[in-house]
């Protein structure tokens, strides 16, 4: 199995600040083989090049992103996907009603890293023998190492004893795993922030599980 993590909003609180959204989503992507992954590269590939850069001849574009596409480009981009062998799981937060000690640097690390945790352990592991978890890559070395002991202990906790998992920090412009949980992350986050749900509506029939945490 190989998980594919990414957020969309922000975890500023400060209401006044411009850009500073009311929600903060977490989403992943689950996959249930490396063929399903594969299946992502090609649809990103093709994209890519029939979509975004057959015509552009100033610059050329390496990855797709929720913002900045159309939605006739997502929906092609959709079209292309395997049919079947992968699934969405979300949590939106309402960071109105988030408790004041978590809205501090440290505190905000804690809820990043507690959300993830929520949405990670909704996918069934009882039989999964070997996970792959891929998150976008940070600068910080801390925060990396953070995650990795929080996430790693409560993700083997609900896995068989001999199970093996492996966490790993990419750039989104490598990974089309994570190209594409942005893009879906960025579709529930539009739902929650602004009611739009043009594009949500697309996949929708993939998600697993979403829910509002602190509603």
């Amino acid at each position: 199995m190989i998980i594919f993590l990414d957020e969309s909003g922000d975890l500023g609180f400060d209401k006044h600040k411009k850009g500073s959204s009311n929600k903060f989503v977490i989403t992943i992507l689950v996959c249930e083989n490396n063929s399903i992954v594969q299946g992502l590269k090609v649809a990103g590939k093709r994209t890519l090049k029939n979509k975004l850069n057959h015509k552009n001849k100033s610059r050329t574009i390496h990855e797709l992103k929720g913002t900045g596409t159309s939605l006739t480009i997502k929906k092609y981009w959709h079209r292309n996907l395997p049919s079947s062998g992968w699934s969405i799981y979300s949590v939106a937060v309402n960071k109105g009603r988030v408790v004041e000690h978590l809205a501090s640097k440290v505190g905000k690390k804690k809820l990043y890293n507690f959300l993830a945790r929520f949405i990670l352990e909704k996918i069934p592991l009882e039989t999964v023998n070997d996970v792959r978890l891929v998150v976008d890559k940070c600068e910080n070395r801390e925060e990396i190492r953070d995650f990795n002991a929080y996430v790693e202990n409560q993700l083997q906790a609900m896995m068989p004893l001999n199970a093996t998992l492996r966490i790993e920090h990419e750039s989104s412009q490598n990974s089309h795993g994570l190209q594409a949980v942005d893009l879906f992350c960025w579709g529930v986050f539009r739902k929650y922030e602004l009611n739009d749900t043009d594009w949500y509506q697309v996949y929708r029939g993939n998600i697993k599980l979403e829910t509002e945490y602190l509603r």
